[in-house]
């Protein structure tokens, strides 16, 4: 799969820098008996459709040209705005929202609980720290799940 990506990537950054947008995540994944392959982009201006359309109309011709990458099956294609409650998955992104609030999903209950929402205060090769209602917890890699962004209405 790790293939897949990284071309998908080799192709879609250059795309997508003229259009003052950037590559957030891609993934190729199977869900419920078909392929998807899911580009999401992102700008400081935000994400449009029409952004979206453009991208998908450059990339997908390009992505003809690699078919012998994918599964036989075929898959889906789709391109679409890392979103407000985005993953967070990279060194990068940790530190592009220190400060901001997360919902912290761990694999196992900790304190009672899989699902932590805070404030992001350190992030360190996969070890995160919340400060949740003024208490700073630590969660070790192996115990996280996955974070997001979350937005507080």
């Amino acid at each position: 799969m790790s293939k897949i990506i990284d071309t998908v990537t080799d192709l879609a950054k250059p795309i997508l820098a003229p259009l003052g947008l950037e590559l957030w995540d891609a993934e190729f994944v199977k869900e419920a008996g078909y392929y998807y392959l899911r580009v999401y982009i992102d700008s400081a201006k935000g994400v449009s459709i029409e952004d979206c359309e453009t991208v998908s109309r450059a990339l997908d011709p390009k992505l003809d040209e690699y078919d012998a990458l994918f599964p036989e099956a075929g898959y889906t294609f789709e391109v679409s705005s890392a979103g407000a409650e985005r993953k967070l998955t990279r060194p990068g992104d940790f530190e592009r929202f220190l400060d901001s609030l997360v919902e912290l999903k761990t694999y196992k209950p900790k304190n009672g609980k899989r699902e932590h929402i805070g404030t992001l205060k350190a992030y360190n090769d996969g070890d995160v720290t919340l400060d949740i209602k003024g208490e700073t917890f630590e969660f070790t890699k192996a115990e996280v799940a996955n974070v997001r962004l979350r937005i507080q209405i």
